[in-house]
């Protein structure tokens, strides 16, 4: 019966927000950048190897490793300069190749969002510039990392909010930047900004179009991950991206998923998820975001509330975090559990 009157209410909740903010929200709506990175056309089309090359839009991120496997060092250098776009993109190109392509599109690159990825030292894993922009940066030495994190955003993220000076551990980059201090040596953490992320809180934000459209992505970037041989990723979730997670869950092969300030995961519960990762939830007593309707009715709201005792998730300090991005915030338990979950040591 409660759950009933809770769902009911949450209906009264989104009609009214729905009627409300209709103009507002339709002026805000995304349209997902999703498919193969850009230059796959003329990718397609190089003879100039006398092969074909890996279809970006089909071939599995394994597939695309044993290719670049088969080739001589010379023939990876000329396919990075005739199409840094794509071997910067593609997930399964090991990732040196795809630092220095991405490294060569950002000098290429006249937008000024971009000047401050471009600067020298950066790893930019990927860098794709349609739409709003997406970027993944690695903090740390990847390839020889035996703990490997990678931290997913949520709304209003994208190429030019990546790495901002405000609110800056509600970047990604931010983020990723305060986990791998907090873990140091033999770790690695991904900031990965990889999907069309929601503007404002209109109805991107309450539904689940955007989210599923980045957990195709995201699930095919852990993937990428694997073939290169990486070992297995822990995987932070923030607010929105924490919506992406629950309907990628099932594919990442990872071996905890973290989700802080979660408006929910489209699941029920942990056993809803299909996923062996070990689930784990934060939620700070200042979060705005424990005033969302935990529900989904008629495609509005994200679900159960992963951090409530029902949902099953173990559960991650979180008392002295501030706000909706405070969790990553240095000295905060939240972030020294994080750090001991990153590193195995909760296994």
């Amino acid at each position: 019966m409660r759950r009933f009157a809770r769902t009911l209410a949450a209906v009264a909740v989104a009609t009214t927000v729905v009627a409300g903010t209709a103009g507002w929200a339709a002026g805000n709506t995304q349209r997902a950048v999703t498919g193969p990175p850009p230059g796959s056309a003329s990718w397609r089309a190089d003879g100039a190897l006398g092969r074909e090359l890996p279809d970006p839009g089909r071939a599995s991120p394994a597939e695309v490793r044993r290719f670049f496997r088969g080739l001589t060092g010379a023939q990876q250098r000329e396919l990075l300069e005739r199409h840094p776009s794509v071997v910067g993109n593609l997930d399964g190109v090991p990732l040196e190749l795809r630092y220095r392509a991405n490294a060569r599109a950002l000098r290429a690159s006249h937008d000024p969002r971009y000047a401050s990825l471009a600067a020298p030292g950066r790893q930019i894993l990927a860098f794709d510039p349609r739409g709003r922009g997406q970027v993944a940066e690695v903090f740390g030495n990847l390839r020889s990392a035996r703990h490997v994190s990678v931290v997913v955003p949520g709304s209003d993220i994208d190429a030019g909010t990546f790495d901002r000076r405000g609110d800056v551990y509600g970047t990604p980059a931010g983020m990723a930047r305060s986990l791998y201090a907090e873990t140091g040596a033999g770790s690695a953490v991904i900031a990965w900004a990889g999907y069309t992320t929601p503007v404002g809180l209109g109805l991107d934000a309450a539904t689940g179009s955007l989210a599923e459209a980045g957990a195709e992505r995201l699930a095919r970037f852990t993937a990428g991950l694997a073939a290169d041989g990486l070992p297995a990723p822990v995987v932070f979730c923030h607010s929105y991206g924490s919506v992406v997670c629950g309907l990628a869950a099932s594919g990442l092969g990872a071996t905890d998923l973290v989700v802080l300030g979660s408006p929910g995961m489209r699941a029920d519960d942990v056993s809803g998820l299909h996923t062996r990762a070990r689930v784990w939830a934060a939620k700070d007593a200042t979060d705005w975001i424990d005033g969302v309707p935990h529900v989904e009715v008629a495609g509005l709201g994200h679900g159960a509330d992963p951090a409530g005792e029902e949902f099953g998730a173990r559960r991650v300090p979180a008392q002295d975090a501030e706000g909706h991005t405070g969790y990553f915030a240095p000295g905060t338990d939240s972030l020294r559990a994080f750090a001991a979950i990153a590193e195995g040591a909760s296994r």
